[in-house]
């Protein structure tokens, strides 16, 4: 096993043992697949949206994580709450901007959380990282046009910078960026774009490693390749059956993971210069 495989394998047995707390405050759409994701990973999901228990809740949890899929004013009013008081106690928050750039309420309710609330990482598609630093790219209601893909990586960094966070863009290559340095992932399968979740679910696996792992470089690579590995392994598994199939392969395949499961499945890379993998 290379260094790059056993770092990210010692993070996963962490999260195996350790069954980290991830407060979800997510969108009506996916609350029950990624709580099955997260419980399949081996941490402790929780959904709490009350603003009169968020503070609470957010303070003993190991992560929380912010998505506004399905938002209205009362919900960022109470995920500010939580995530002012995961920042009090010393809580890694994670920001799902679903949509960001759709319509002007949607954009402007991710901005007004990155401005109350420290972001520890931020994980959209190009077209919702772009709008949050004031960059036009196309989006069709909550998804990416067909050319999100070019320019990730200078994207990322420009939105690392600008919004003074890790930022997490996934595609056909997904790219990690504390704004120095850069680490792109090459896994998964395009069927995770058939399931609906699929992202928001890999936010919060991320929220489980940053739970565990203070440095978010390595705890965000980590959380992705193995994300991808078991993508990658549900499709091998489900390629003459289709979306529904995959989706309960995927899940399988999230509880199944171990030491091993990114060989053959996942390449991690520095921008520019190959640091570790196998070819899928």
């Amino acid at each position: 096993m290379s260094t790059w495989e056993k770092s990210y394998s010692d993070l996963l047995k962490k999260v195996q043992n350790s069954k980290p707390l991830v407060h979800n405050m997510t969108n009506v759409v996916v609350t029950n697949f990624t709580a099955n994701g997260l419980y399949a990973l081996g941490a402790s999901p929780v959904m709490a949206y009350a603003p009169e228990e968020v503070a609470d809740m957010a303070k003993i949890a190991g992560a929380v994580v912010l998505n506004i899929g399905t938002l209205n004013r009362e919900l960022v009013d109470a995920m500010i709450i939580a995530g002012q008081s995961a920042n009090a106690h010393g809580v890694p928050v994670l920001l799902d901007p679903v949509g960001a750039g759709a319509t002007s309420f949607r954009t402007e309710s991710a901005l007004r959380i990155l401005r109350k609330v420290k972001i520890s990482l931020v994980r959209g598609n190009a077209a919702e990282v772009a709008h949050l630093v004031g960059e036009a790219r196309e989006i069709k209601g909550v998804d990416a046009g067909d050319s999100a893909d070019s320019g990730n990586v200078d994207l990322a960094i420009r939105a690392a910078r600008t919004l003074n966070t890790m930022v997490v863009i996934t595609g056909k290559e997904d790219v990690i960026t504390d704004g120095a340095e850069v680490r792109m992932i090459s896994g998964g399968d395009a069927l995770l774009t058939k399931v609906t979740g699929a992202g928001c679910l890999l936010t919060s696996v991320l929220g489980a490693f940053a739970a565990v792992e203070p440095n978010l470089l390595l705890a965000g690579t980590a959380g992705l390749a193995f994300y991808g590995a078991a993508a990658s392994r549900a499709a091998a598994r489900t390629a003459e059956l289709g979306p529904g199939s995959f989706q309960i392969a995927f899940l399988d395949e999230l509880a199944k993971l171990h030491t091993g499961s990114l060989e053959g499945h996942v390449t991690v890379r520095e921008a520019g210069t190959t640091t570790a993998g196998g070819a899928r």
